[in-house]
């Protein structure tokens, strides 16, 4: 098994890859690298943001909300 096929706690599938460090289940399962299993919501968006670490520039997934306006 690969390091990114993660199996849902929630309903036992394999969890598919979005971005690095984070995958999505059907269920609404998700699970980051560095904050381990969540549920999903609604008003969640998950975007890649670029950090600039030294020389170079990576891009680490965050989570951000939507306003509820």
């Amino acid at each position: 098994m690969g390091a990114s096929n993660k199996v849902c706690p929630g309903c036992g599938r394999k969890m598919k890859q979005q971005f690095i460090g984070l995958q999505h289940c059907k269920c609404s399962m998700s699970r980051k690298k560095d904050i381990g299993f969540f549920e999903r919501t609604s008003d969640m968006v998950f975007a890649l943001e670029r950090r600039t670490i030294g020389k170079k520039v990576k891009q680490i997934p965050v989570i951000r909300y939507k306003n509820g306006e």
